[in-house]
């Protein structure tokens, strides 16, 4: 089920928009639920709890605008799909920073509105599979597979490493660790080579019988009764990444 975020200070708009939005999914039979936001402040609150896969805002909004908003939505989660609606033309330049799908003016056309929503709906579709979504104690936070280099379990939290050294570490996870990373271990690029761990194979650097060294000089240990199976895996994974 996608969540759509729309905010706008405007009552009339905000209610304009989420009309248009509603018959638009219902029209093409998207399964979805609107959040309304009066308030930036409410909406990046929210943020904090709850993803939203597409983030409808308005540009001139008290306090914080747009314009700000996207970026904070855009520094936490790299999917997010964004579109701005305004009756101010001279922002689009700017928005660009935050890389919107559109920016529409208002008076909103439904038929535009509804066409850039279903652009969003594909690329998400799209996207679905190469992200996962963790809760950390800053909040929801969206990870690439292909920036994670490690995902490591400890103290009944995940910690994920990523490729520019950043550090994300979840809150308490409910269930297990396989459970956990279930959504990795489906994409051919992860491997599995110990009960605490799982990595990026597009990053090893060198493996001996014990551990992987991967790309920055992390290290990565595999459990002996793996180290069979882990190596043709890996040897299979580099046979067909020469092939494609």
């Amino acid at each position: 089920m996608l969540n759509i975020a729309i905010c706008d200070d405007d009552s009339t708009q905000l209610g304009l928009l989420a009309s248009y939005t509603t018959e638009c999914i219902q029209s093409h039979a998207i399964g979805a639920v609107i959040h309304q936001f009066d308030h930036p402040d409410k909406l990046l609150s929210s943020c904090e709890r709850q993803r939203y896969h597409i983030y409808i805002l308005d540009i001139v909004m008290p306090m914080i605008n747009g314009l700000e908003v996207g970026k904070a939505i855009r520094e936490r989660d790299q999917e997010a799909i964004i579109l701005y609606a305004t009756y101010e033309p001279g922002y689009a330049l700017q928005s660009f920073e935050s890389s919107p799908i559109n920016y529409l003016l208002k008076p909103i056309d439904k038929g535009q509105l509804c066409r850039t929503l279903l652009q969003a709906f594909s690329r998400l579709d799209k996207a679905s599979d190469t992200s996962c979504t963790v809760k950390t104690a800053e909040g929801v936070r969206v990870l690439r597979f292909a920036e994670i280099l490690i995902a490591e379990y400890s103290n009944h939290t995940v910690r994920y490493t990523l490729t520019d050294a950043r550090v994300i570490v979840t809150s308490i996870i409910k269930g297990s660790f396989t459970d956990h990373i279930q959504g990795l271990l489906r994409d051919e690029r992860f491997i599995r080579t110990h009960i605490s761990y799982v990595l990026n194979m597009d990053y090893i650097e060198g493996f001996t019988k014990t551990r992987f060294t991967l790309h920055g000089g992390y290290e990565v240990p595999i459990v002996a009764k793996l180290y069979r199976t882990v190596r043709e895996r890996y040897l299979e994974y580099l046979l067909t990444k020469e092939g494609s």
